[in-house]
């Protein structure tokens, strides 16, 4: 990124979340659903992407109700933002009245058993929420990784941001990360990652909506390391203003078979729970990347 650009973005967000915090309610949800009603209008590579692995979701949809979704996709993508940049000034009572979690007792009869808990989300709804409800309902912190991004002081602006929400977070560097949340598990800690997405080397193959994908091996990893619990978690917004979520049964680590063959099924079955998420809310899964292996070109990066 240049860095007349990279000043650009940070700035951007920078007034995000100096500016939007301050807005009437009213006014800040007006504003970001025209924005996002603007940028898919336009059509740009962001919106076609999207449309794109719906129709994946949704195999049967047509044109018109492919652009039907994808715009409603936006506007779900727009206030995941309009609320990132409010969190930071919504009460614990706000939070909790924000967000209705079913099945946590998943959830909190993993903490009591104290070996330790994995969530892992995909990209649905608003996970920066979800996060805050746990972190002030349950009171229980918990660590997450954070993708290094550029600018620097970017990168910065977030980190700041989730850890003034009670997470702590972790830079996304290799074994050193993995290292920190195995002894976060070993303590009986919490962990939280955002794991439908990996296009690296050590990405797992899995089938997504009838097709190959990749998603991260971490979390099916750090279970069989440490033994934590693994639970799958899926968020959704349904016309109104308290988001849902839910946390499913935890993801088993198989009896048999070598490290590899544990992981890949693991994660298979992570990806199952996820799409069943993403079915029932396919509007609310911000995935404006390539995802699939047939969408990338053939040395396996993003075309």
């Amino acid at each position: 990124m240049s860095t007349l650009k990279g000043r650009l973005t940070d700035g951007l967000y920078g007034l995000g979340w100096g500016a939007v915090k301050k807005l009437p309610e009213p006014a800040a949800a007006r504003l970001f659903r025209t924005i996002a009603d603007q940028v898919w209008k336009r059509r740009g590579k962001s919106v076609l992407r999207l449309e794109s692995n719906l129709a994946r979701v949704v195999p049967d949809a047509n044109p018109a109700r492919l652009a039907e979704l994808s715009r409603a996709g936006m506007r779900s993508y727009m206030r995941y933002w309009m609320e990132s940049f409010r969190l930071p000034t919504w009460s614990p009572e706000r939070i909790r009245a924000s967000i209705d979690v079913k099945d946590t007792h998943h959830l909190t009869e993993g903490m009591d058993a104290g070996n330790g808990v994995i969530i892992a989300l995909p990209h649905l709804g608003n996970w920066d929420l979800a996060g805050a409800w746990v972190t002030t309902d349950l009171k229980v912190p918990f660590t997450t990784v954070a993708e290094r991004l550029e600018p620097a002081t970017l990168y910065d602006r977030f980190v700041a941001y989730r850890e003034g929400l009670g997470m702590e977070v972790l830079p996304h560097s290799g074994g050193a990360a993995f290292g920190t949340l195995a002894r976060r598990l070993r303590a009986g800690g919490l962990v939280c990652l955002v794991a439908d997405r990996d296009l690296s080397a050590s990405g797992v193959e899995v089938s997504f909506f009838g097709a190959t994908a990749r998603m991260p091996a971490g979390p099916a990893l750090l279970a069989q390391q440490t033994g934590a619990l693994l639970l799958p978690v899926t968020l959704w917004y349904d016309g109104t203003p308290v988001m849902g979520a839910r946390v499913h049964p935890a993801v088993e680590v198989p009896e048999e078979g070598t490290r590899t063959e544990k992981t890949s099924a693991m994660t298979q079955a992570l990806a199952d729970a996820f799409a069943g998420g993403i079915a029932e809310h396919p509007e609310d899964w911000h995935m404006l990347q390539r995802l699939w292996l047939d969408d990338l070109d053939p040395r396996g990066e993003p075309t």
